[in-house]
């Protein structure tokens, strides 16, 4: 299995390339629109195509590079159902799996941080039939959970967010095992979190016992810490979103 783990510090920003070099399929998760040249780059010293591009939700604090990607490579889009973007994807329901060669990429729906919201959880065949590591977006961090207004609209208010938030975390989350590794979306300086740890790899069960957005005794306790202090919003988000949504650049709807 191939992995790496490629970081944009200006805005704190984790993204992936993962797969299989046997059979010479790779993924992308969570592209960074400044990274493209990063991901193809990678993909072609390591002899492999990039055949899948992932998102775990319509990012609100920088711009995707999944069209571009997808339109330099002729991989395809993968979102969440419901993600309500204008380009050409394919939408994963819960737990639908995406293969590449020995490598398995299964959707876990994880809403709070966003309502379509997944996180993705990987297996190498040639290793184990159990799960290596997860991929948790936005809705487990390390050291902080994600905050649950950037997508807050209409019936799905700030609190509401963060109670489906706490649900995804302790309902799909925390029942995975301990020992699995977790790579987020962002680590310390981003806007999506609180404390966020600025080593960007954690693990299940590390989080569980040490994470302070977990130590509260219940939902009511979570809902009330995550909804204060809750960090200002990204500059230029309406149009950050607007540009994610319809796969353009943001200066085109900026």
């Amino acid at each position: 299995m191939f992995f790496r783990q490629l970081l944009n510090d200006e805005t704190a920003c984790a993204s992936y390339v993962l797969g299989c070099k046997t059979h010479g399929s790779l993924a992308v998760v969570e592209p960074h629109a400044d990274l493209v040249d990063d991901y193809v780059a990678l993909a072609e010293s390591q002899g492999s195509a990039i055949t899948a591009v992932f998102d775990t939700h319509v990012q609100a604090d920088h711009v995707s590079g999944m069209v571009d990607l997808v339109s330099r490579t002729g991989a395809t889009a993968y979102l969440p159902v419901g993600a309500g973007v204008d380009f050409d994807h394919r939408p994963m329901g819960d737990r639908e799996v995406v293969v590449l060669g020995n490598v398995e990429v299964q959707a876990i729906a994880t809403p709070g941080h966003a309502v379509a919201h997944h996180a993705y959880l990987v297996t190498d065949r040639t290793r184990a039939d159990e799960p290596w590591f997860v991929l948790a977006g936005d809705a487990l961090l390390v050291g902080d959970a994600g905050r649950p207004d950037l997508h807050a609209h209409g019936e799905h208010t700030v609190e509401g967010m963060a109670r489906e938030l706490y649900r995804s975390i302790t309902q799909r989350l925390l029942t995975l095992s301990d020992d699995l590794l977790l790579y987020p979306s962002h680590y310390s300086g981003s806007v999506c979190g609180r404390g966020l740890s600025a080593n960007p790899t954690s693990t299940i069960g590390f989080e569980r016992r040490h994470n302070v957005a977990l130590q509260h005794g219940d939902e009511d306790a979570f809902v009330k810490a995550l909804v204060q202090d809750i960090p200002p919003r990204p500059e230029r988000q309406a149009a950050i979103m607007a540009a994610n949504r319809a796969g353009r650049p943001l200066a085109d709807v900026a």
